[in-house]
């Protein structure tokens, strides 16, 4: 970590995978680029790390990506680093954090389509399994776009495996919002 300029904080390694695919679809070697990318094992985690990195440890530039239900965990732990109070979306926004609608499956399958998620899951030798859990009781009745979502949250290390073959089915002009101004921000921020 001698070279790094900026962190990015992320929840867990299948946000790092999907972000780490995005960059190299878009030509980027975010490590060459001094940035390093730092899956926390969880939101609650991130006042630590920020601690760790930002003003009152090894004062790197600090960015991240989170899930709207774990967004008051990420303000609070800026918020305590001194790094801004009250913070509304806006303001997270400003200061390189975005968070992702729900979680980012469900963006990556919004920007995608069903179909082409479905897809993805088949060329990963998966399908026979998701028709499995569309056949359960409790998923039956659901929407496709549910049951993916649920699938890829189940099973040991599947949002990590599906990650980056999803963001390599996305078009590149339809990147979820979340993933796209995170990449902007670090291109801003190399400036």
């Amino acid at each position: 970590m001698s070279d790094t300029r900026t962190v990015v904080l992320v929840e867990g390694v299948s946000d790092r995978s999907a972000i780490e695919a995005l960059a190299e679809r878009r030509g980027r070697n975010l490590a060459a680029e001094g940035i390093s990318l730092v899956a926390m094992g969880g939101a609650t985690n991130v006042g630590t790390y920020i601690g760790r990195f930002g003003p009152l440890g090894h004062d790197l530039r600090l960015a991240g990506l989170c899930d709207v239900g774990e967004e008051r965990h990420f303000r609070r732990g800026l918020e305590r680093a001194g790094l801004g109070s009250d913070l509304s979306r806006g303001g997270l926004e400003a200061l390189g954090f975005f968070v992702c609608v729900a979680d980012l499956e469900d963006e990556l399958i919004r920007a995608l389509g069903t179909a082409t998620v479905e897809r993805v899951v088949d060329a990963a030798g998966e399908l026979g399994s998701f028709r499995t859990l569309q056949r359960q009781p409790a998923w039956r009745a659901g929407t496709t776009h549910d049951q993916l979502r649920r699938f890829m949250g189940s099973g040991s290390g599947r949002k990590i495996r599906l990650a980056g073959p999803l963001v390599a089915a996305l078009d590149l002009d339809h990147v979820p919002r979340p993933l796209d101004m995170l990449l902007s921000h670090l291109s801003a921020t190399r400036r």
